[in-house]
């Protein structure tokens, strides 16, 4: 039985070009980075309007399944996978619709299915320290502040991960939950 070796890297990118090394396991990553790791799966590069274009570009390194043309890579090896996703300018709320009732029919006809584009998935070990938010304000507290944030600055906050604003708590004790005398720290139901 054969393990898939998926590279340890700071980016996907750098997973495709310059990994650090290979590991089948987390502890196995963490000994090449010397530190915490964090198992990531991401999109990168270019977008493909067909599926037989994505597999042109990246003819080598993923399943290939057409005749004349059949690749299959190395099992260890099987940590790129081409995908279809949502083209990103196609991406919209959904729209709230009325019933119509004409013609027979209740709903109108739905809009037409957004654009798809074909995108390779990276699946990689990252720094776990990566995990940390960017030095500055948490975003919530700092929109509340300062009034005239101009349109940048505030796309770069709503960017930045979510940090909380205090620790978590712990969890409440349900309606009908109750402690246990002899010890404290265990919840029971009750009825």
């Amino acid at each position: 039985m054969s393990l898939i070796l998926y590279p340890v890297a700071d980016n996907p990118d750098a997973a495709l070009t310059a990994p650090r090394g290979r590991a089948a396991r987390e502890r196995e990553a963490a000994k090449i980075l010397k530190g915490e790791v964090v198992f990531e799966t991401q999109l990168t590069g270019p977008g493909f309007a067909t599926r037989e274009a994505a597999l042109d570009a990246y003819a080598g390194k993923v399943e290939d399944d057409r005749p004349g043309r059949v690749f299959n890579p190395a099992p260890e090896d099987r940590w790129l996978r081409l995908v279809e996703v949502v083209a990103p300018d196609e991406r919209r709320a959904p729209v709230p619709v009325r019933p119509a009732y004409k013609d027979g029919k209740r709903w109108p006809e739905p809009p037409p299915a957004p654009r798809t584009v074909w995108r390779l998935s990276v699946s990689y070990w990252r720094p776990a320290a990566a995990d940390q938010p960017a030095d500055g304000p948490q975003a919530r507290l700092a929109r509340r502040k300062a009034q005239d944030l101009d349109r940048d600055a505030l796309r770069a906050l709503t960017r930045q991960p979510l940090r909380p604003v205090k620790p978590q708590q712990g969890l409440d004790i349900g309606l009908f939950e109750a402690r246990l005398p002899e010890n404290p720290d265990i919840i029971v139901p009750d009825e």
